[in-house]
C-alpha cells in the first residue's frame, strides 16, 4: 500500500514522539516531581492524538484520548506519579506504537488489539474514577460521558449555548425589538430556556418609558458557529453586551481544531478566531481595551480575553500550547529534513560509480602524459572525494538514540530478574553509519541481557561480596583508529574461566590436554548450542544467542572481544567499521593481482629484508623484529596461492588493528585508492580474509581485505610454528 507522504511523516513523528515519552516516563520513575517531563508525555500523547484527527485514525484518537485525560490529571497534580502510573503508561506507550503499525501496515486494529485496548482503557478509567467501559465500542465524545469526565473548562456544563444579553438603554429609540431578536434565534436553534434580567430596572420614579432595561440569559440550542450566532445581534452590537459561552462539548471541539490547525506561525488571537471560539468582533474589541491599558498594567491578550469570559482558559491554553509546538517545529524544521534513507543509499551508490568512473579518467589521463588533462582529472578526484565525504557523512547518525532504548530495556529486564540494575551511558554523541546502526540493535540487546542475567550477582550475593546491593551496567561507545568501540560492561563476577572450559570439554569442543589461553576459553561462549548456564530462563541458557551475535558482528566487518575479571566484571568491545560503503583504502598488488586494505589501519611500509626473507623460507619464520617489536606476518603470495616467483624486492605492509599489529608482506605498493566496497556473491562470502571487493579504474577487480580476519589467520600460523618449535 502506497501511503500518503503526510501520513508517512505523522507515522515517523508518531514514533519519534513515542519514544520521547519512553524516555520521559523512564527519567520521571527516578525523578517523579520533574513537571518538565509530565508536560513532555502529556504533550506527545496530544500531539499524537491531534495529528491522527487529520486522518480520521478514530482508534488512536479514541485511545489517546482517554490517556491524554489521566495525563491531564497527573499534570495537575491530582493523580501522584507512582511506580504503577509510570509502568502503566510505559504498557500505553507500547499499545500506540502498535497502533501505528497498522497504520503503516495499512490495516485496522484487530480484535485482540481491541482487547488490550479494552483492558488498558479500563485501567485508565481507575484513574477517572469512571467504571470500567468497552472502548473499543465507544467514540471519543461517548467515552468522556462514559468516564463521567465533565470537561473542566470553564465552559457550560450543558449541551446548549449559553447567551448572556443586556440591551442597551437606546435599542428602542433605534426602533429595534429585543423581542424580534430572540424570534429569529428560533430560526437558527431553538431557545430551551429564557430567563429575563430586571436588575437594570429602576424605580417607577426613575423610569424612562423610551429606555430600554431589559436583559436575557438564553440556554441556546444550535448547531450555528459562535460567529453566526453573534451576528443576529449586527444591529444592536454596538448597544448591546453580549457575551457567548459555547456548550461544553464545543469547548473540545475548539481545542481539537486547534489541535488540526496547520504548522503556520500565528498570533494567538487568530488561533482563536480561526477555531471559531473568538469572533473577529470580540478579537477587535479586546485589543482596543488591551491598548486603552497602560504599559505597566498590560495583561497579555490570552488573559484579557479570559477575564472578559470570551474565551475558556483551556481553549486558550490550548492555542498557547499550539503557538509553542509550532515555534519548536519550525526549529527543528531550520536545522533538519527528512530524507528517505533510500534515496540516501541511491546517492551512496551514485558516489560509488562516480569514483570508479573518476579513477577510469585518471588512468586514462595518465596513459595519455597529458599534463593539462592530469591537473584536471587530478582537480575532478579531489571534488569527488569531497562529495563522497559529505555523502557518507548524511548517513553518519548518533549512537545515542541506540543507547538510550536500552533503559527500557534495562528496567524491564531488571523487574523481571528481580535485580537492582542501574545503566550508565557515555559517548553517545558517537557516530556510526546508519546501516551498522540498525544492524547493532539485536547483538547489543542480547549481550545486555546476558550480562544482567549471568553477569551481575543477585543483591544478597553482591553484598556478601562487599558491592553496593545494586549492579552496573555500562554502554559505551568511542571512535579509535577509524573504528568504532561499542563497550557492554558489567560490575557482576564475571565470566568463570574453569566452568567454561568443563563445559567445552564436556561437550567436546576443546580436548583436556588442550592449552588455552583465557582469551581462547573465554571465545568459547561464542560456539553454537555453548552454555554454562544451570538453568534455562525467559532470557536465556540455552545456548542460543551468542553465536548469532558473533556471526551478526562479523557480517558488518566487525570483531568482539572480551575481557573479565574474575569478581569484578565483564566487557564485550564490539569494533566496527565507521563505514559499510566507501573507505580510503591502500592499494597494494601480488603477482598479477591487486588488493586493498583499509588506509587508516596502515601503520608504515617496509621492505623485507633478504634476510627475514630467507629466514622465512628456511625455517619457515614468519615474524621479524621491528625495532625491537615482534611482528608476525603473512605473505598475500602463499594466502592467495598466486603462481609465479617473487620479486627480489618485496615490502611488509604494517596493519594495526585494536591494539594488535600484523604485517602483510606483498609485491608491490601501489598507493591510496578510494574504494568503493562491493560485497562478495554467496559462493564466495565465507573466504577467510576476504571482506569484499572493489573495481579499478582500468576495469579490473581488487580484493578488499578483512585485516582482522588475517589477523586471526597470522595468529594461528604464530601457534603452529610455536607448537613445531616445542615440538
Amino acid at each position: 500500500m502506497q501511503l500518503d507522504e503526510s501520513l508517512q511523516i505523522y507515522i515517523i513523528e508518531s514514533r519519534d514522539l513515542l519514544q520521547q515519552m519512553e524516555e520521559a516516563l523512564l527519567t520521571l520513575e527516578q525523578n517523579p516531581e520533574d513537571e518538565e517531563k509530565i508536560n513532555a508525555i502529556f504533550r506527545a500523547a496530544h500531539t499524537i492524538k491531534g495529528s491522527a484527527g487529520l486522518f480520521g485514525l478514530d482508534f488512536i484518537i479514541s485511545f489517546t484520548h482517554v490517556a491524554e485525560s489521566v495525563l491531564d490529571k497527573v499534570r495537575n497534580g491530582q493523580i501522584p506519579v507512582t511506580e504503577e502510573v509510570v509502568a502503566l503508561f510505559l504498557e500505553v506507550g507500547d499499545f500506540i506504537s502498535k497502533l501505528i503499525d497498522h497504520v503503516a501496515e495499512g490495516t485496522k486494529p484487530d480484535a485482540d488489539t481491541m482487547v488490550v485496548n479494552d483492558g488498558l482503557i479500563n485501567r485508565l478509567n481507575v484513574y477517572l474514577g469512571a467504571p470500567p467501559a468497552t472502548a473499543s465500542a465507544l467514540p471519543v465524545a461517548s467515552q468522556n460521558d462514559a468516564s463521567g469526565e465533565v470537561e473542566s473548562l470553564d465552559g457550560v456544563e450543558t449541551s446548549c449555548w449559553h447567551i448572556s444579553l443586556r440591551f442597551g438603554p437606546d435599542t428602542f429609540r433605534s426602533g429595534m425589538d429585543p423581542f424580534s431578536f430572540l424570534r429569529y434565534m428560533n430560526t437558527m436553534g431553538k431557545i430551551v430556556h429564557v430567563a429575563t434580567i430586571t436588575q437594570a430596572l429602576p424605580s417607577l420614579e426613575g423610569m424612562d418609558a423610551e429606555s430600554c432595561y431589559l436583559g436575557f440569559e438564553i440556554s441556546y440550542e444550535s448547531q450555528a458557529s459562535k460567529v453566526e450566532i453573534e451576528s443576529i445581534f449586527d444591529f444592536v452590537r454596538d448597544d448591546c453586551d453580549i457575551h457567548i459561552l459555547p456548550p461544553h462539548s464545543q469547548v473540545q471541539h475548539y481545542i481539537d481544531l486547534i489541535d488540526r490547525l496547520s504548522n503556520e506561525e500565528m498570533k494567538l488571537g487568530e488561533i482563536l478566531v480561526k477555531c471559531g471560539t473568538l469572533t473577529p468582533t470580540e478579537l477587535e474589541a479586546a485589543l482596543a481595551k488591551q491598548a486603552d491599558v497602560a504599559a505597566d498594567d498590560k495583561q497579555p491578550i490570552g488573559e484579557t480575553l479570559v477575564n472578559a469570559q470570551l474565551v475558556q482558559p483551556a481553549v486558550v491554553n490550548a492555542a498557547l500550547e499550539k503557538q509553542r509546538q509550532v515555534k519548536e517545529t519550525k526549529n527543528s524544521e531550520s536545522n533538519f529534513i527528512r530524507i528517505d534513507a533510500n534515496k540516501l543509499d541511491e546517492l551512496i551508490n551514485l558516489v560509488g560509480e562516480l569514483i570508479i568512473a573518476g579513477a577510469g579518467a585518471t588512468l586514462i589521463a595518465d596513459r595519455i602524459g597529458d599534463s593539462a588533462m592530469n591537473e584536471a582529472t587530478s582537480n575532478i578526484a579531489t571534488l569527488v572525494e569531497q562529495v563522497r565525504d559529505s555523502a557518507l557523512a548524511l548517513r553518519m547518525v548518533q549512537i545515542g538514540a541506540t543507547f538510550s532504548r536500552f533503559n527500557r530495556v534495562v528496567r524491564d529486564v531488571s523487574k523481571e530478574l528481580g535485580k537492582d540494575i542501574r545503566l550508565e551511558i557515555s559517548g553517545e554523541e558517537t557516530e556510526l553509519d546508519k546501516t551498522v546502526v540498525e544492524k547493532i540493535s539485536d547483538p547489543l540487546t542480547h549481550l545486555v541481557r546476558n550480562s544482567m542475567d549471568h553477569g551481575i550477582e543477585s543483591a544478597e550475593a553482591r553484598v556478601a561480596k562487599g558491592k553496593p546491593a545494586y549492579g552496573t551496567l555500562k554502554l559505551n561507545a568511542f571512535h579509535d583508529s577509524g573504528s568504532i568501540v561499542i563497550e557492554v560492561s558489567d560490575d557482576g563476577a564475571g565470566l568463570n574461566r574453569d566452568k567454561i572450559l568443563a563445559k567445552a570439554i564436556d561437550k567436546g569442543l576443546v580436548s583436556a590436554e588442550q592449552s588455552l589461553s583465557d582469551k581462547d576459553i573465554y571465545n568459547l561462549i561464542f560456539e553454537a548450542g555453548f552454555s554454562t548456564a544451570d538453568a534455562v530462563s525467559n532470557l536465556s541458557g540455552r545456548g542460543v544467542g551468542m553465536d548469532v551475535v558473533k556471526r551478526n558482528i562479523q557480517a558488518l566487518r566487525g570483531t568482539i572481544d572480551i575481557q573479565s575479571t574474575p569478581g569484578l566484571g565483564c566487557t564485550m568491545s564490539i569494533r566496527l567499521p565507521l563505514t559499510l560503503a566507501i573507505i580510503d583504502g591502500f592499494l597494494v598488488g601480488v603477482a598479477d593481482s591487486s588488493y586493498v586494505v583499509p588506509l587508516d589501519m596502515v601503520v608504515e611500509c617496509i621492505e623485507l629484508s633478504a634476510e627475514d626473507y630467507a629466514s622465512s623460507v628456511s625455517d619457515k619464520r614468519n615474524f621479524i623484529n621491528l625495532r625491537g617489536e615482534v611482528l608476525p606476518y603473512l605473505k598475500l603470495r602463499d594466502e592467495f596461492e598466486c603462481k609465479g616467483e617473487p620479486p627480489t624486492r618485496q615490502n611488509i605492509v604494517v596493519m594495526q588493528y585494536a591494539n594488535q599489529k600484523i604485517g602483510l608482506v606483498v609485491d608491490k605498493l601501489i598507493g591510496e585508492f578510494q574504494t568503493v566496497i562491493k560485497p562478495l556473491g554467496k559462493v564466495f562470502e565465507h573466504v577467510k580474509g576476504i571482506g569484499g571487493f572493489t573495481i579499478l579504474g582500468s576495469g579490473s577487480v581488487a580484493l578488499v581485505l578483512d585485516v582482522p580476519r588475517m589477523m586471526q589467520l597470522a595468529n594461528m600460523e604464530s601457534i603452529k610454528e610455536q607448537a613445531l618449535v616445542e615440538e
